[in-house]
């Protein structure tokens, strides 16, 4: 599903910048646990807070969909 596709790359973009789940969220200005769900694949990000976290993670939307 998307929302695990989404998820696993959140997770390895933010692992990439040695950020904790906590740190990107600050960065993000979402909650902590919902960043969570997200990388779980358990929550479906609204558009806006996928943006968010994009923007968090430094990447273009292009970026952060390339070969999914």
């Amino acid at each position: 599903m998307i929302t695990e596709k989404v998820g696993i790359r959140i997770r390895e973009l933010r692992n990439e910048l040695n950020l904790s789940q906590e740190k990107l969220a600050l960065k993000a200005d979402v909650d902590r646990t919902y960043l969570a769900g997200v990388e779980q694949g358990k929550r479906n990000p609204s558009i806006k807070s996928l943006e968010k976290i994009i923007n968090a993670l430094g990447v273009s939307f292009q970026t952060f969909f390339k070969g999914m």
